[in-house]
């Protein structure tokens, strides 16, 4: 009889649960806008250059956490898996920007436009259709790659973890420089014309600064108290307190747009379409097509391709907060995008396992543990941290 263990860490509470809680938080979020409108109004009064305080407290602390876990030294690292690298950052920032743009406009710009009327004055102060609104802030998630959340994706895949976090690594230095151009330009080409200057100033505040205090805060508790303490105190502190921070800012986002999602509930629906297609696209070009023309092993191609179809939504929401408002189409599509992505991922997880077979390396399933039924025999494989201690059966 197998006996099959896994050793790993478990899941944080609200990762586990984090679908029901992104639900509460839009149910507590419309009721507290429908009952004290007000609330979210009082709120984004305080706010610094037109940057909402409160938001930006929220956003730091969604962002910063990640950004801790990040070993840089680990990034140099990539230039000896130059294949799986280079399949990320393809898909990221040539393939995903491109299709989402497409995806996006066919679906929002002409199928789904008739459902989605009226217009909207944005932080800027220029009125827009809500369409647009929409299909820019699904561009602004789209070419956002990968989030921390990735590593779990790709541990319930069984994936290879340090090449994993030398991908999220690199995509985020990448982020810092690409991501305010290539926003600009594609929300220019939907006709919603916004200066790249402010993306980028966005970006600054909520991808480098984050990126900058992780790094020193990271630098200085591994030098003044060790990495034990570093890995088994602080980063067990601060794992929560990036979705804490996300599910508040989804019950203020949903605080001000509760009355549009009560009146027009479809709307979520129109959003995710287009998100949802997206992915699916990205994910399947490259676990199906891509990577396999790569000849890369399935432990990397399954985060590459998961990497290629998720979305770093901390900083889209942050973004289009900051240059549409916090009550703008554009936030909320970016929401819808937290709202699917648990679910989404989980389905690529299962898929990405069920089609293991067809990387000649797949070592998944009970055939990496042969039972000899004369004698027992133990296979162990290091880098997944999984033991097979196989009996003698009679």
């Amino acid at each position: 009889m197998a006996n099959r263990s896994i050793k790993s860490k478990n899941l944080s509470f609200f990762e586990k649960y984090l679908t029901v809680f992104v639900f509460a938080c839009i149910i507590l979020g419309i009721l507290l806008g429908r009952s004290v409108p007000e609330l979210a109004l009082t709120l984004d009064s305080y706010t610094v250059f037109n940057v909402s305080i409160p938001i930006a407290i929220a956003l730091f602390f969604m962002v910063y956490p990640i950004m801790v876990k990040i070993d840089f030294g680990q990034v140099l690292k990539a230039a000896k898996t130059p294949r799986p690298v280079g399949l990320t950052l393809f898909l990221n920032w040539v393939v995903a920007p491109l299709s989402t743009f497409l995806i996006a406009w066919f679906f929002l710009g002409y199928l789904f436009v008739g459902f989605l009327p009226g217009t909207e004055i944005i932080a800027t102060g220029q009125q827009i259709e809500l369409w647009r609104s929409y299909l820019a802030g699904v561009i602004i998630l789209g070419i956002a790659p990968c989030t921390a959340m990735v590593l779990m994706w790709n541990y319930l895949a069984r994936g290879n973890d340090g090449l994993t976090l030398i991908m999220i690594a690199v995509n985020s230095l990448v982020m810092v420089v690409v991501y305010a151009p290539l926003a600009s330009f594609l929300s220019g080409i939907s006709q919603v014309p916004l200066p790249w200057e402010t993306i980028a100033f966005s970006v600054a505040i909520y991808v480098f600064f984050p990126l900058v205090s992780g790094y020193y805060t990271r630098r200085w508790i591994i030098k003044n108290r060790g990495w034990e303490w570093f890995e088994k105190k602080f980063l067990r502190f601060i794992q929560p307190v990036s979705i804490i921070a996300l599910l508040a800012t989804l019950i203020l986002l949903f605080t001000f747009k509760g009355e549009v999602i009560v009146d027009n509930p479809l709307t979520i629906f129109w959003i995710a379409v287009p998100i949802f297609v997206n992915a699916i696209f990205v994910y399947a070009l490259s676990y199906f097509f891509l990577a396999r023309k790569l000849k890369l092993s399935y432990e990397d191609a399954a985060p590459a391709s998961m990497i290629g179809a998720s979305n770093h939504f901390e900083v889209a929401i942050a973004t289009t907060i900051l240059i549409f408002g916090l009550g703008s189409g554009a936030a909320l599509a970016t929401v819808v995008g937290v709202l699917i992505e648990v679910p989404l991922m989980l389905m690529l997880v299962a898929i990405s396992k069920k089609y293991c077979g067809l990387y000649a390396e797949c070592h998944l399933g009970e055939e990496q543990c042969p039972v000899n039924k004369e004698t027992a025999l133990t296979c162990k494989e290091e880098e997944e941290s999984i033991s097979c201690n196989i009996d003698k059966s009679d």
